[in-house]
C-alpha cells in the first residue's frame, strides 16, 4: 500500500489543465459573452484620470528586424491584413496615419490583477473593416505580434470579429498623446476594451481573419491560451 500522501499540486487543475481549460470556456463563456451585452461602453474617464505610470508586460521584441525598422522610425514597416477579406491590404505607419483619427481614455485591466488609464490615439477597427470589408465566413480575427511568447515562437491572439466594430475597438500608435515607445508596443498595438490585458497585441505586424481560430497556432485562440491554458473568454 503506498502511504504516500497526495501533494497540493496533485489537483484536476494541475494533471489535467487542457480539459479545465475547456471545461470553464464552456461553462463561463456564454456569461461573459452576456456581459459584454450588457456592459458595450466599459469605462468613463477624462485624462484626469490618466495613470503616472503605466506598467510594461510581456516580451519585448529583440529581433534584428525590430531592430531594423525602430532605427529609422518605422518607415518601413508595414501592417498587412489578410486572410478572409475581399481587400487583402497593407499599409505603411504613415498611411494609417491618413486614416480618420480615433481617441479614447480606458483602463487596461492586466489579469495578474494590475491596471492603468490611459489615451489611446489611432485609427477604430470600423474604419479597417470597411477597407478591407470581411467575407460572411470571417468569424475570428487574428493579431500577430513581432514580439515573441514567453517560451518562444510569435506571440499572436485572436479576437470575434463582432468586437471588432465595437466602438472602444482601435489599432493605436500614440498613447498619451506621444508616439508608442517600444515597451508599449511601438509601432501598433491593439486596444479591445471588451478583453483583458494579455489579448492587447502589442508590436503587431498582421492581422488574418479567419472562419476559426482552430486554423492557427495550437488551436486553442491565442499563445496565452496555447501554451498557459488561459481561458478564450476574457472580457471585462
Amino acid at each position: 500500500m503506498n502511504s504516500q500522501r497526495s501533494q497540493p499540486n496533485d489537483g484536476v487543475t494541475i494533471r489535467h489543465p487542457r480539459v479545465v481549460q475547456r471545461v470553464g470556456d464552456a461553462l463561463i463563456g456564454p456569461l461573459q459573452r452576456l456581459f459584454e451585452q450588457m456592459n458595450p461602453a466599459p469605462g468613463a474617464f477624462t485624462e484626469k484620470d490618466i495613470s503616472p505610470y503605466f506598467w510594461h508586460n510581456g516580451r519585448l521584441p529583440d529581433s534584428v528586424e525590430y531592430k531594423e525598422l525602430e532605427k529609422n522610425g518605422f518607415r518601413d514597416w508595414r501592417l498587412r491584413i489578410y486572410g478572409l477579406v475581399e481587400n487583402p491590404t497593407e499599409f505603411s505607419l504613415d498611411e494609417l496615419k491618413a486614416l480618420p483619427y480615433h481617441e479614447q481614455i480606458t483602463q487596461h485591466m492586466c489579469i495578474q490583477g494590475w491596471s492603468g488609464v490611459a489615451k489611446w490615439g489611432g485609427v477604430s477597427m470600423q474604419t479597417i473593416l470597411d477597407i478591407v470589408k470581411p467575407l460572411p465566413e470571417a468569424k475570428w480575427v487574428a493579431f500577430y505580434s513581432m514580439g515573441l511568447g514567453g517560451t518562444g515562437g510569435i506571440y499572436y491572439n485572436v479576437h470575434p470579429i463582432k468586437q471588432m466594430s465595437h466602438h472602444l475597438t482601435m489599432l493605436a500608435y500614440n498613447m498619451n498623446d506621444e508616439p508608442l515607445t517600444y515597451g508599449h508596443g511601438a509601432p501598433l498595438r491593439l486596444r479591445n476594451e471588451l478583453q483583458h490585458g494579455f489579448k492587447q497585441v502589442k508590436w503587431i505586424k498582421g492581422i488574418e481573419f479567419l472562419a476559426h481560430y482552430s486554423e492557427i497556432g495550437s488551436g486553442h485562440g491565442g499563445y496565452s491560451e496555447d501554451h498557459k491554458y488561459f481561458g478564450r473568454h476574457q472580457t471585462i
